[in-house]
């Protein structure tokens, strides 16, 4: 990786500041395709890999800033069952670094993703909701790890399973807040190791940190007034659009 300056250009720093505020919003509870938007906005004026790196750092701050806001808010049956699978995902995807394409990673999520927004979608046509399986909770663990670690794309696997469960909006997000906690945090000893956190990428990370606490505040703020009724509509849409982006982006790098 020859160049880690991740200001060098007006471009970069807007774009960037563009990706962070976005993801914010989505740590704050405001929906997963937010979330996945951020290293591929990135990606328009930076490397990939810098974008990821970048994030990180950032990630693990607004993580921190969540759990303080979500606190109390958290369906342990299903942390106790994803949390363990998805350490196994993150082992795979440090073990096959070098070989992974995220190109398939994106395409793969990214259809999957739309499958179980149109599984959705029929069922609610044919008044028959997804059904909620706990046993597949270790199957999509261990996806989520997976692509969280190659992509920072562990989102829609983690809706797969938890979505059709119905919990309150709140508990969902706390959850889900957790999960990716927990997940970030051990990504740092691979990505470490890797070598991804360069001195530049560090204090950028370091620059961006106020911006990342208040677009969380909004997210989490926006969603303690949502319904489960307008909650549930909503995410299932976030989901199709990541799947559709992550389709879009994966057949594109190809």
């Amino acid at each position: 990786m020859a160049d880690w300056t991740v200001f060098a250009t007006p471009a970069m720093l807007w774009v960037t500041v563009l990706a962070v505020s976005l993801v914010g919003l989505s740590k704050g509870g405001l929906g997963g395709a937010f979330a996945l938007m951020g290293v591929p906005v990135m990606s328009l004026v930076m490397p990939p890999v810098l974008a990821a790196a970048v994030l990180l750092p950032i990630l693990l701050m607004m993580d921190a800033v969540s759990l303080w806001t979500w606190r109390g808010w958290r369906d342990g049956s299903v942390l106790r069952v994803m949390l363990p699978a998805a350490l196994i995902g993150i082992g795979l995807g440090w073990a096959t670094a070098a070989i992974t394409s995220d190109a398939v990673v994106r395409l793969m999520v990214g259809a999957v993703a739309l499958a179980f927004a149109a599984r959705a979608l029929l069922g609610r046509w044919l008044g028959r909701a997804p059904r909620h399986i706990p046993a597949m909770g270790w199957l999509w663990g261990a996806v989520a790890g997976f692509t969280s670690f190659v992509a920072h794309a562990g989102g829609p696997p983690f809706q797969i399973q938890v979505l059709p469960k119905r919990l309150d909006p709140r508990t969902y997000t706390g959850t889900s807040v957790i999960f990716f906690a927990v997940v970030n945090a051990i990504k740092v000893v691979p990505y470490a190791a890797l070598g991804m956190f360069q001195r530049d990428v560090l204090i950028s990370a370091l620059v961006l940190a106020p911006l990342a606490v208040v677009a969380v505040r909004i997210g989490a703020a926006i969603v303690r007034r949502m319904r489960a009724e307008v909650f549930y509509p909503f995410t299932y849409t976030m989901v199709a659009l990541v799947g559709v982006k992550l389709v879009w982006d994966g057949l594109a790098a190809l």
